[in-house]
């Protein structure tokens, strides 16, 4: 059998077809095999060599969506905003993207999976922590942030805004996510950080909803 020589490609094909069915359907009635028949000749088998399961497509779309519309790098060369501004905007241009929410919402049951978990957490600190601290020390540098903290915040920031606030992990009705978020939004602000802002309160409030 021939070699793929453009995997990439074909991932990129798996991909799309995948979040259009996520989207449409929704996850839990989407089968492998209903995108398989989106994929015009490709078999369930070379679905599978490129993707385990549906559970690690689904996580591969949602890291697919972000850096196609990556809220950090929209405002990062934005030079009429302070660090504090560009932060609090890049939170809101993330929350207020309606198909990554719907697919963030989706994907909630899929982190029950230890290896998933896993990566998500990689993925923060690889990728969303760099970002947080790049812009927590320009605000420290204009002036619109105070904090000792900057790493510290950066790290923080990505773990419990997906891990605590994830309700596969720490089971949480919607009042009590919302109480979590005001919790997160007073503690970073005791750190100079004063990022929750009435907009991404807001935001937050009706993602929550939705759950």
């Amino acid at each position: 059998m021939a070699r793929n020589k453009h995997p990439e490609v074909t991932e990129e094909r798996i991909l799309e077809a995948a979040q259009r069915l996520f989207l449409e359907k929704g996850y839990e009635n989407t089968t492998i095999q209903d995108i398989v028949g989106e994929l015009g000749g490709l078999t369930k088998g070379a679905v599978y060599h490129h993707f385990k399961s549906k559970e690690e497509i689904m996580d591969a779309v949602g890291d697919r969506m972000f850096f196609r519309h990556n809220p950090f790098e929209a405002v990062r060369d934005r030079s009429d905003l302070t660090g504090l501004e560009k932060l609090r905007l890049a939170v809101r241009l993330n929350q207020s993207d309606s198909e990554r929410t719907a697919i963030n919402i989706q994907s909630i049951p899929i982190f029950q999976d230890p290896q998933l978990l896993t990566r998500m957490l990689e993925s923060n600190r690889r990728v969303l922590t760099p970002y947080f601290l790049e812009l927590i020390e320009e605000g420290n540098r204009d002036g619109s942030i105070h904090t000792e903290y900057p790493k510290e915040l950066a790290e923080l920031l990505p773990l419990l805004t997906s891990l605590w606030l994830l309700p596969s992990v720490f089971p949480a009705t919607t009042q009590e996510l919302k109480h979590k978020f005001r919790f997160l939004g007073e503690m970073f602000a005791r750190m100079g950080l004063p990022l929750m802002d009435e907009q991404i309160l807001a935001l937050a409030d009706a993602f929550f909803d939705q759950w």
